[in-house]
């Protein structure tokens, strides 16, 4: 006979089985994710990294030259908090602990799907920008559907502009804020053809629809404004300013090259490609970019064969692979990769060789008491976390973007 749930026993195999499973997942959810590399030693509350930024020796003919030093910055790395949680009703469990009382295995099932949302956040992250932003209002008040205020329990649409519009980022039932206000959304519905999603406020006294006409809002993963860590819009993007502290520059700034409205072709990947490679004396690894350009580019590359890339852990080499279409460069095969994290209009130009996710230790299923499960305070049910505290480190010299492009 099947036994219930029990929180000790199902807890040693949650940290044994569901641990390493949960692991995989994180190190192959998709091509990009899966292929940067990850490091797991990150400790003090800061990481310094050496970055050379000028060749040393002073050279030249006739006469002996006068020496140059060389010189370095440090590039600062600092770790953003990320999790996502789940929680087990008591009773849910024990009625879904055997194939007779349910098609799934409910501890299974909410094991699955949080790592799943865990992966799926971490993807728009890293295609993100480190402000947690997911996208930003038109020029209008939300547009209230129940009631005439926009209070608890009330639902209320908002258009999201389309140079801010990423469809993979929104998905129904995440929590948001608006700007700064410490309201409490829920996503109901997203309708990508008109851009619209639909709001429910569970908390907050903040009425979205009145007193603010004519005033775009940013709308943000809940608790995520400027705590995510850094992605590839963020880093790739930067012209002014400093990235992990190290002033951006000509030596420190990504290949960027604005497009301008004009469709892609061979002549502007070959652009991008060749420029990473003049600036750093490396070729990308791979090109991935949005399911539209990815589209486009088949339709000028579809006598290409098809190309594979392993994941970067080695345990999933040969069990798990990526597939896309080779460009050929002047040096070789490159994979092209869709993602749905992907701005519509944006091609990136990656080296994951110089990309690397610093995480602190015990990165995962938090068991600090013991056990994975904690009883949640006057509820009969249990909650659980995963996730840590990491931080993307992307060196811009060795990526490149191609922004603007004709949707």
């Amino acid at each position: 006979m099947a036994g219930n749930f029990n929180l000790t026993d199902s807890s040693a195999v949650f940290k044994t089985k569901f641990g390493k499973l949960s692991e995989n997942a994180y190190n192959s959810a998709n091509v990009m994710l899966g292929s940067i590399k990850k490091d797991y030693t990150f400790t003090g509350d800061e990481m310094k990294v050496v970055v050379p930024t000028f060749f040393s020796g002073g050279v030249g003919s006739g006469s002996l030259p006068q020496a140059s030093v060389a010189s370095a910055a440090k590039a600062t790395i600092t770790a953003k908090k990320v999790y996502a949680v789940t929680e087990y009703d008591r009773e849910a469990v024990k009625a879904a602990s055997s194939n007779e009382g349910a098609f799934v295995d409910g501890l299974k099932w909410n094991v699955q799907k949080t790592v799943e949302a865990f992966n799926r956040n971490a993807s728009r992250i890293l295609f993100a920008d480190g402000t947690g932003a997911l996208g930003t209002t038109s020029a209008a008040d939300f547009t209230d559907v129940t009631g005439t205020t926009f209070g608890v329990g009330d639902t209320a649409s908002a258009i999201i502009t389309a140079a801010s519009w990423v469809e993979g980022y929104w998905e129904e039932n995440d929590y948001v804020n608006v700007g700064t206000a410490a309201d409490v959304l829920k996503v109901i519905s997203v309708t990508p053809s008109t851009r619209t999603i639909v709001f429910e406020k569970i908390s907050g006294t903040t009425d979205f629809t009145t007193g603010g006409a004519g005033t775009s809002k940013i709308i943000y993963m809940q608790n995520s404004k400027d705590n995510d860590p850094l992605g590839l819009k963020g880093v790739c993007d930067a012209t002014t300013g400093s990235l992990y502290g190290v002033t951006v520059g000509r030596r420190w700034q990504a290949t960027q090259i604005p497009a301008g409205g004009a469709g892609v072709g061979a002549d502007i990947l070959n652009e991008l490609i060749l420029k990473v490679q003049y600036k750093c004396g490396k070729t990308p690894k791979k090109i991935v970019t949005s399911y539209t350009q990815y589209r486009k580019i088949l339709n000028f590359l579809e006598d290409k064969k098809v190309y594979s890339v392993d994941p970067r852990s080695s345990e999933l080499k040969g069990k798990v692979s990526f597939k896309g279409v080779e460009y050929i460069s002047d040096s070789g095969p490159i994979g092209i990769f869709a993602d749905k994290m992907c701005d519509d209009d944006r091609i990136y130009a990656v080296n994951d060789d110089f990309i690397t996710a610093y995480h602190r230790p015990d990165f995962g299923w938090f068991d600090d008491d013991g056990t994975v499960f904690l009883r949640l305070q006057d509820s009969d049910a249990y909650g659980a976390r995963y996730g840590g505290y990491f931080q993307n480190y992307i060196i811009p010299s060795f990526q490149g973007v191609i922004t603007g492009l004709a949707t």
